[in-house]
């Protein structure tokens, strides 16, 4: 005898598997009714409160100051921001707010050689940022964030430099971020 694939027994058990699975899906949806939630692509935690953020101008307090870095930084942090939150930027006082000053910006000798010439120079730049989300006080921070980057010592510092300065405050705008939104 040939059993049928809709044999009452058969049939029992997968209705009952689409009503668990139903049952599943609404208590999930319920739920999603009662929590706030966090979404992001890039793995940002965002308070669904928040739509607005500011990054105020940097103010540069370093020994040596190179007269792009304060606009560069400010820029870079706005940009990662904008295309890695549904934020909006705005001028003044946003829901996230970003109030930084550069504090270091230093070249100096790591590797010595024996005819004390520096084998190795260092680029070191440093900001001190604050963090003030409206929504999340918690995470709100006064810290200050510092990358360096090694280069040859028989090198023109002023023919690296751009270059450096680049892949450092990448570093820096990263670790800003990750800090204040992605809450590692």
């Amino acid at each position: 005898m040939h059993r049928s694939i809709l044999a009452p027994a058969n049939l029992s058990l997968k209705l009952k598997t689409l009503v668990r699975s139903l049952l599943l899906i609404m208590i999930l949806l319920a739920g999603n009714q009662c929590v706030k939630i966090k979404y992001s692509t890039s793995g940002a935690s965002i308070p669904v409160e928040a739509k607005t953020f500011s990054v105020q101008p940097l103010v540069n307090t370093a020994t040596i100051v190179n007269p792009n870095l304060a606009q560069l930084i400010t820029d870079k942090l706005r940009d990662k921001m904008e295309s890695q939150t549904p934020l909006k930027s705005i001028n003044g006082m946003g829901d996230l707010d970003f109030d930084g000053t550069i504090t270091a910006y230093d070249v100096r000798p790591v590797s010595i050689q024996g005819d004390d010439l520096a084998a190795k120079n260092r680029l070191t730049i440093s900001i001190r940022m604050r963090y003030t989300s409206l929504y999340e006080e918690k995470f709100n921070f006064d810290k200050t964030f510092t990358r360096f980057e090694d280069f040859d010592g028989n090198t023109e510092f002023s023919s690296v430099e751009d270059g450096l300065v680049e892949l450092i405050v990448n570093r820096l705008i990263e670790d800003i971020f990750n800090e204040s939104v992605v809450n590692w």
